[in-house]
């Protein structure tokens, strides 16, 4: 596999992880609010467990680990890493645009900060 071939997996972690935050929180939000007591939580769970959307999220996880894999045989860890961290952005202004959850200044900046972490650190 090229260098090239290994960054691409490295960008498809990320859309595998982002992809498996978004379809869980989708159907946690379908469900409904978690039941009071033991036994309705526990049912909870398993009924969401048995979900194809969430099988298809631990799916994707499991592909995302998978690619990660490939993308370590060709690319330095301390290199490849802190891509992911657009995992964080993705998410965070996903979230605001598909579940209308909020998008603070204070997470804007932090989100910022972040990028700017991960330009100045791939730079040295």
């Amino acid at each position: 596999m090229s260098r090239g071939m290994a960054w691409v997996c490295v960008l498809l972690t990320i859309a595998l992880t982002v992809y498996g935050q978004f379809v869980i929180k989708w159907q946690v939000n379908l469900a409904g609010p978690l039941p009071d007591g033991s036994a309705a939580r526990a049912h909870f769970v398993f009924r969401l467990l048995l979900n194809p959307w969430v099988i298809s999220a631990f799916a994707a996880a499991f592909g995302a680990s998978l690619t990660w894999i490939l993308a370590m045989t060709r690319l330095p860890l301390s290199e490849a890493y802190p891509l992911t961290a657009l995992v964080f952005a993705c998410v965070v202004f996903g979230g605001a645009l598909v579940f209308s959850e909020p998008l603070s200044t204070g997470r804007i900046v932090g989100v910022g900060l972040i990028m700017a972490g991960l330009v100045v650190g791939s730079r040295w």
